[in-house]
């Protein structure tokens, strides 16, 4: 479920506004949301930072998954605040407000970006598909463990998938993972997990 505070503000108005441990919010064309997060989106969340975090201390990889941050496509009154994000740690010298705000503006800094399907697909399968494009970033995980997103997107008959999108002069080019499948990533290529791995995450 996803709450709306109607009131356009600015990007930095939401930051100053921004009341810590106090809930969760994103920032939606100057207008703010209230996220309210379940357990089973929560779950694979968990699952999946767990996952990706054994395998960066195993390659011992410069990067970090933080737990606050704000992704903000550039010159816009959008804040996100996807379900994972991994950053490039080194690129971070390049971010303005990375240490003031934990705000990330540029897709060079970002490794990875995953988010849970939950009853607002549109948002993810469209909107936060073509807004990750533009910013750049390298590749996008859809991860819908109960097949929630249209068919356009994942089939007919619908069923649960790993969409992943990747970044090709440009342009994001999707593969989908389902079942057995191991899932194939550019950031993470010696990776060993499937979707039914994820999803039986699921209590």
């Amino acid at each position: 479920m996803i709450q709306t505070i109607i009131k356009s503000i600015t990007f930095e108005e939401f930051l100053e506004w921004y009341p810590d441990g106090k809930g969760r919010f994103e920032l939606r064309n100057g207008v703010i949301l209230e996220m309210s997060p379940n357990g089973e989106p929560e779950e694979v969340t968990g699952f999946l930072i767990r996952k990706i975090n054994v395998e960066i201390d195993r390659l011992n990889l410069p990067y970090v998954t933080p737990s606050t941050y704000f992704l903000r496509p550039p010159e816009t009154t959008t804040g996100y605040q996807p379900d994972l994000i991994v950053l490039d740690k080194p690129a971070l010298i390049s971010e303005p407000l990375w240490k003031k705000s934990s705000v990330i503006s540029q897709g060079s800094s970002v490794k990875l970006v995953v988010e849970v399907v939950s009853t607002n697909w549109q948002d993810d399968y469209l909107v936060k598909v073509a807004e990750y494009e533009r910013l750049g970033i390298p590749e996008y995980w859809i991860v819908d463990y109960a097949a929630l997103g249209g068919r356009r997107f994942i089939g007919n008959p619908k069923q649960p998938t790993v969409s992943i999108y990747q970044l090709v002069d440009g342009e994001y080019q999707v593969s989908q993972f389902r079942e057995g499948d191991r899932i194939i990533s550019s950031a993470f290529g010696k990776l060993n997990l499937t979707v039914e791995q994820v999803f039986s995450s699921i209590t």
